[in-house]
């Protein structure tokens, strides 16, 4: 079974919802049965190429008072279900060069690297302070999950995958995404926004006819 997530990596919860989503099929025991596959969506896509600190770019959007209780109940959340958010370490930064790696791992190694790739980008962005742009820290997340890394640098320094990712972006913001994450399932149905552990189960379930 092939479920679609529209993610974008700088999402806070977009990667609860990952977590989840791997442990609904963890608990159902179909790891076998199932592949997740990441779809491109920048929620700040004029984002600046120059990294700086998250904090600081969430409150000039909220202010400090309510930036902080954000992140505060965010970063509670997270805790409850085994994910560990260092907010006072996270790099803003635009995140279409972390998609296109993401683009190449689906397109060249399947949907299980990618979703390893997917996680470890989370990680490096959330918990980490790593510039999910920069081509060295990528390559090393790359080859961790087992790319190549003079592929991956290859890459990297071409524009290969822009054009594809960008289109594919467009293409789920035309059909009416703008809330992430986004699961879809193969009966058609969707999860949309924060959710949790069970629902996707439920999902997985109804979607395999279990």
């Amino acid at each position: 079974m092939k479920v679609e997530i529209y993610a974008d990596i700088a999402c806070p919860w977009c990667r609860l919802g990952t977590h989840q989503f791997h442990r609904a099929v963890a608990a159902a025991g179909t790891e076998a049965d199932v592949e997740l596959v990441h779809r491109p969506i920048q929620l700040l896509p004029d984002a600046p190429e120059e990294p700086r600190p998250l904090m600081d770019a969430v409150v000039e959007m909220f202010g400090r008072e309510q930036a902080e209780a954000m992140l505060a109940e965010m970063t509670r959340l997270g805790a409850g279900e085994g994910i560990e958010y260092r907010f006072d370490r996270a790099v803003a930064v635009n995140t279409l060069t972390a998609h296109r790696l993401l683009w190449l791992a689906l397109h060249e190694h399947g949907a299980e690297v990618q979703a390893a790739l997917a996680t470890a980008l989370f990680d490096a962005y959330f918990r980490d302070g790593v510039n999910i742009a920069d081509h060295t820290q990528l390559t090393e997340l790359a080859e961790r999950v087992g790319l190549d890394g003079g592929r991956v640098r290859d890459f990297l320094a071409s524009e290969e995958g822009s054009a594809e990712v960008r289109e594919q972006a467009a293409a789920a913001r035309r059909d009416g995404v703008t809330t992430v994450p986004r699961f879809v399932f193969e009966d058609g149905a969707l999860i949309v926004g924060v959710t949790s552990t069970e629902a996707l189960g439920d999902a997985l379930r109804k979607a395999g006819g279990r």
